[in-house]
C-alpha cells in the first residue's frame, strides 16, 4: 500500500504535525527530528500529496516561464536548467513561446492562462526600457534580459558590458588589433547587442584602438545564418580584420563558416570569439572560444528568487538586481594568451 503520513510519524516517533513541519521546510526544527523524518520518509518511499499541499495553501506547484524563441539555442538551454532547477524544488513549469514581439509579450503578462501559475520568469525581446511600469503585475515575477533596467521586479541577468570588453580585452592581448564585430543592431543602446558593442569600444579605447565602423556587421536576429550572412557582406566589401567577435555564439559558429568557405583559417588568419558558451561550441571545428556569462546561475537563481518572492515578503522586499559571473571559455578559435 501506498504509504501515508501516519505511516512516517509512526515510523520517526514524531507527530503528524512534526512531519509535515519537515516536508514543508518549517525552519525551527531540530536537526535530529528532521534528519529522523527524512530518514523515515526514504525508507517508506513516502512521496507527498502535493495536489492537496497546493490546495491548501491556494497555490498551484506551477511556475510559468516566457522567452522569445526555443528555436536560438541559448532559450532552449535557458529553458531545460529552468526546468531542472524547478523541479528539484518540487514545482513544474508552464513554458511559453512570445517570438520577441512586443504586442505579444504584452498580451502574455495579463493572459487569464497565468492563473494556471504562482509566478512568473520573464525574458522579453519586443519591450524595452518605456515599457518599465507594465511589469507592475499582481503575480510574482523575476525579469531575465538586458531590454528593461530598473522595473519594479527582480531582475536576474549577465554582466554584458563587462564581459564584452574582457572578450574584446582577450583578442587584443593574441595580438589582434583588426577585431570585427558581427551581429550588432543598429541604433541600440539597451539590449544585448547594444551593451556587449558598448564593452567592446570600452576596451578598444583603453587598447587605443581606433573604432572602425567598417568593422561592424549589422543584422537582426541571432541565428546562425545571420553571423554567416553578415561575414559574407563585411568580406564582400573588402573589411580587413584579423579576428572577430560574434555577440553570441550561433553568429559566431555561422560566421566561422563563412570564414572557412572563403578560405580563411581559423585561428591562424582570423580569432574567433563567442558570447554564451553554448554546448554546440565545445563541438565545432574548430571548437569556439566563448564567453560563459553564466547562463546556469542565472537559471537557478531566477527560479529560487521567484520562490521566495511565491512564499511570502521577506524583511528586505524590495525587487533587488542579480548579476551572474562571467568567465572566457579558451579553446581552438581563439589563440591562448
Amino acid at each position: 500500500m501506498t504509504p501515508t503520513l501516519h505511516d512516517v510519524a509512526r515510523l520517526a516517533g514524531v507527530s503528524i504535525k512534526t512531519v509535515s513541519n519537515v516536508i514543508n521546510d518549517y525552519p525551527h526544527i531540530r536537526p535530529a527530528t528532521r534528519e529522523k523524518v527524512q530518514l523515515a520518509i526514504a525508507e517508506l518511499g513516502y512521496t507527498p500529496n502535493l495536489t492537496a499541499r497546493n490546495l491548501r495553501s491556494g497555490r498551484t506547484g506551477a511556475i510559468a516561464l516566457a522567452v522569445p524563441d526555443l528555436g536560438l539555442s541559448y532559450f532552449a538551454e535557458l529553458a531545460a536548467t529552468v526546468i531542472a532547477e524547478a523541479e528539484r524544488l518540487g514545482v513544474v513549469v508552464l513554458v511559453e513561446q512570445t517570438g520577441g514581439d512586443r504586442g505579444r509579450e504584452l498580451d502574455l503578462l495579463r493572459s487569464p492562462r497565468l492563473k494556471l501559475t504562482d509566478g512568473l520568469i520573464f525574458s522579453p525581446l519586443g519591450m524595452g526600457q518605456d515599457d518599465a511600469e507594465r511589469l507592475s503585475v499582481p503575480y510574482p515575477m523575476v525579469l531575465l534580459g538586458e531590454r528593461i533596467f530598473d522595473g519594479p521586479v527582480d531582475h536576474v541577468t549577465m554582466r554584458n558590458v563587462d564581459a564584452a570588453r574582457a572578450a574584446t580585452e582577450y583578442l587584443i592581448a593574441a595580438g589582434r588589433r583588426r577585431i570585427a564585430v558581427v551581429g550588432a543592431h543598429d541604433g541600440e543602446v539597451i539590449g544585448s547587442a547594444g551593451l556587449r558593442l558598448r564593452g567592446y569600444r570600452e576596451a578598444l579605447a583603453v587598447a587605443g584602438i581606433a573604432y572602425d565602423d567598417a568593422l561592424i556587421g549589422y543584422t537582426t536576429m541571432w541565428h546562425r545564418s545571420n553571423g554567416a550572412r553578415t561575414m559574407r557582406d563585411l568580406l564582400a566589401r573588402g573589411a580587413e580584420f584579423d579576428a572577430v567577435f560574434g555577440l553570441n555564439d550561433t553568429l559566431a559558429l555561422g560566421a566561422m563558416r563563412a570564414l572557412q568557405e572563403s578560405g580563411r583559417r581559423v585561428p591562424d588568419d582570423v580569432a574567433v570569439m563567442g558570447f554564451d558558451d553554448l554546448d554546440e561550441a565545445q563541438y565545432s571545428i574548430p571548437s569556439l572560444t566563448t564567453v560563459d556569462p553564466g547562463q546556469a546561475w542565472i537559471a537557478q537563481t531566477a527560479v529560487q528568487t521567484l520562490l521566495a518572492r511565491i512564499a511570502g515578503p521577506t524583511t528586505d522586499s524590495a525587487p533587488g538586481l542579480l548579476l551572474a559571473d562571467f568567465r572566457i571559455a579558451t579553446r581552438e578559435s581563439a589563440p591562448a594568451v
